[in-house]
């Protein structure tokens, strides 16, 4: 149980930067492996990386990787994910989600089906 609301998109030039947060209402918070997903108009939902419950381990698509970095803190119930060195191409709605307790399996494959709780989404927009 463990709602979720992303914040801190917005329009950004190619080459530039965003960070994006992820707000958790609920005490089991830190026990929840952390994912980022985006999608665009008319594609299907990608995995863009994840973070294990502990924050020691994370994972990353190779598309974004290099370029965005997740990170969390327990204590606040926050998960970010730092986005540079934006691309048009980077342009989607970006979620959240809290995958099952203390499992890590879906944040390193980036099987979004294990994903049971999901925040509404922030628009990234990167201009050409």
């Amino acid at each position: 149980q463990v709602q979720l609301a992303e914040s801190g998109g917005g329009l950004v030039q190619t080459g530039g930067s965003l960070r994006l947060s992820c707000a958790a209402t609920g005490r089991t918070f830190s026990t929840y492996p952390m994912g980022w997903f985006r999608q665009a108009p008319g594609r299907e939902r990608e995995f863009v990386g994840g973070v294990s419950w502990s924050g020691i381990r994370t994972y990353y698509a190779d598309s974004v990787k290099g370029r965005f970095t997740i990170s969390r803190d327990n204590a606040k119930n926050m998960v970010y994910l730092q986005m540079n060195s934006l691309k048009p191409e980077d342009t989607a709605v970006y979620y959240c989600a809290a995958g099952p307790p203390y499992d890590s399996k879906y944040v390193a494959t980036g099987d979004l089906t294990g994903f049971g709780s999901w925040g509404q989404g922030t628009q990234v927009t990167v201009s050409s």
